[in-house]
C-alpha cells in the first residue's frame, strides 16, 4: 500500500487504528507534537487552536463532501428523532355513526357488521358518545438512520504533506 496523505481517512473493517492511524472519534490532540496534522485541520473540528485541536468525529454520521451550504467540519442530522405535533399532518378520524342505534340493524349508521357466526358486535340500543380518547404517541423518539454498515473511520497521523495543485 503506498503511504497516505498526512490527514487522509479510510474505512476499515477491524477495530482498531493501525500504526500512524487514529480513530475518527473527535479526540483532542496536542498541537505541539502534530504541527503538520493541525496545520490542514485547524479548530474546524475543535480543539482550543492554541495547544489542542481535534480530530473528525465520524461516530454515528455518513460524510458528504462541501458543497454550497456544506461548509468543511460542519455537522448535521440526527440519528433518532422525536416528532412533534407541528411535524404531523393535521386528520381526523370520523365515527360510523352520528345516531344512537335504535334497533337490531339500524340502517346506513352500522358501527360494525354481523359476524358470519355469532352475535352482532354492537347493541341494539345504546346511548354511548363516541369520541376520541386520549393522545397519540408515546413521545418516543423513532430511527432516522439510512439503512447502514458499522465500519471504522481512521485517520492517517502521519504521511506525505499534500501539496495544492
Amino acid at each position: 500500500m503506498s503511504e497516505p496523505f498526512l490527514g487522509e481517512i479510510r474505512v476499515t473493517s477491524f477495530s482498531f487504528a493501525p500504526k500512524g492511524w487514529a480513530m475518527c472519534n473527535g479526540q483532542l490532540l496536542p498541537i505541539n507534537q502534530n504541527q503538520a496534522l493541525f496545520a490542514l485541520l485547524g479548530t474546524q473540528y475543535g480543539g482550543n487552536g492554541q495547544t489542542t485541536f481535534a480530530l473528525p468525529d465520524l461516530r454515528g454520521r455518513s460524510p458528504i463532501h462541501t458543497a454550497a451550504g456544506f461548509v468543511q467540519g460542519q455537522t448535521g442530522g440526527e440519528e433518532a428523532h422525536l416528532l412533534t405535533s407541528a411535524e404531523i399532518p393535521a386528520h381526523t378520524h370520523a365515527q360510523g355513526s352520528a345516531a344512537q342505534a335504535t334497533g337490531a340493524n339500524p340502517a346506513n349508521n352500522v358501527l360494525a357488521a354481523k359476524p358470519r357466526r355469532g352475535s352482532n358486535v354492537y347493541a341494539s340500543t345504546a346511548n354511548v358518545a363516541l369520541a376520541g380518547q386520549g393522545s397519540a404517541g408515546g413521545n418516543q423518539s423513532h430511527g432516522n438512520m439510512q439503512p447502514y454498515l458499522t465500519l471504522n473511520f481512521v485517520i492517517a497521523l502521519q504521511g506525505i504533506f499534500p501539496s495544492r495543485n
